[in-house]
């Protein structure tokens, strides 16, 4: 329905986007790979992908076409929805999803919240022929530079909006910042997923 919506950020969290077009603020949900490509840009462009519940309208928002085309292949697997899908991509950069699935790793899969692992073997069966034909549009490095509170409480923020308990994130991320305090929302959150 939607291609893409181009327009100015009014709010971003690790999990969301609000993007103002044409006097409509659209509600976007992302994942940490989009939020750190967006990083302190005020336009952005975000390809898009509109899902239809009997509960529910949910829009999902993409730095470029190659994630967005990994979602959709992701969820074209039966037991994954939009939120694992999100999450896979929270975990590991579309690059990192199209290796893992070329080379048939099940077990570094299956590390990703709420997936077990016969689904993250099927998601390898269905997707290993298709997820190679799917190329990068470029570098996913951007910097996001903000203070160590802003970001603690940014990655504590992107951790409750995907499902986990306010308590247990706080814990492991001050593991994580002692470890290495230096580290940006985008690779926090990253390792927190790992660990949770």
């Amino acid at each position: 329905m939607y291609e893409y919506i181009t327009g100015r950020i009014e709010s971003l969290t690790p999990a969301s986007a609000v993007v103002e077009a044409g006097g409509v603020g659209y509600f976007l949900n992302i994942s940490i790979q989009t939020f750190s490509r967006i990083g302190s840009q005020t336009e952005v462009k975000l390809y898009t992908h509109f899902v239809v519940r009997e509960d529910a309208q949910v829009l999902y928002g993409f730095y470029d076409r190659a994630e967005r085309d990994i979602f959709r292949l992701l969820i074209g697997v039966s037991g994954v929805g939009g939120n694992t899908a999100r999450m896979i991509l929270s975990s590991f950069t579309s690059e990192e999803v199209t290796r893992i699935v070329s080379a048939g790793q099940a077990e570094v899969l299956k590390t990703v919240k709420g997936l077990g692992l016969k689904t993250a073997q099927k998601i390898i069966v269905e997707l290993r022929d298709k997820i190679g034909s799917i190329g990068s549009d470029s570098a996913m490095t951007t910097t996001y530079n903000n203070s160590t509170d802003d970001v603690f409480g940014e990655a504590v923020s992107a951790l409750t909006m995907l499902g986990f308990a306010r308590q247990a994130a706080e814990k492991v991320l001050r593991e994580i910042h002692k470890e290495s305090p230096g580290v940006s929302v985008e690779e926090l959150v990253r390792i927190a997923l790992k660990r949770l």
